[in-house]
């Protein structure tokens, strides 16, 4: 009788460790996916609220080369940059705050400049230094944006 009380101890403890193991291993995916799920939307997050701080500020650089007067009609778009960049300092690496607050600070000073051409931009040569950054006042950000997104956003 005792052999017949093994097998089934046996049995059941089989039936419980195939129970368990299943569980884990479900419980390890599911785990994985949801850390997967939230860094995709992380990434996402992100990358909107970069695309939308550069096309804001692009919006104001533009519109400060070419008035040298900085008054109360730009304040609701300073605003809306400034949110963003405290949307950043939550969110993103120091690189792309200390980058988005230069970006800044130039619309800023830039309103205070007399209005600027493209001659003024890029000289009298047609010789064209797109890499001047003066003229590409978002090409460090971007390359801090692009670091940040794939270094925190890989897997």
């Amino acid at each position: 009788m005792e052999t017949a009380y093994i097998s089934a101890i046996a049995a059941l403890s089989g039936s419980v460790i195939g129970g368990l193991t299943s569980l884990a291993a479900s419980w390890v995916s599911q785990n994985a996916q949801a850390r997967t799920q939230l860094l995709l939307e992380s990434k996402n997050r992100r990358q909107a609220l970069y695309r939308a701080f550069i096309g804001e500020a692009a919006k104001l650089y533009g519109d400060a080369l070419v008035t040298d007067t900085a008054d109360n009609a730009n304040i609701p778009k300073f605003v809306g940059l400034y949110t963003m960049l405290s949307e950043m300092r939550i969110l993103s690496s120091q690189a792309v705050i200390e980058n988005a607050e230069k970006i800044i600070e130039v619309i800023v000073k830039e309103y205070f400049e007399p209005n600027r051409t493209l001659r003024d931009m890029f000289g009298k040569s047609h010789e064209v230094n797109i890499k001047s950054h003066e003229v590409d006042i978002m090409r460090h950000f971007s390359i801090a944006c692009r670091e940040d997104l794939s270094w925190r956003g890989s897997f």
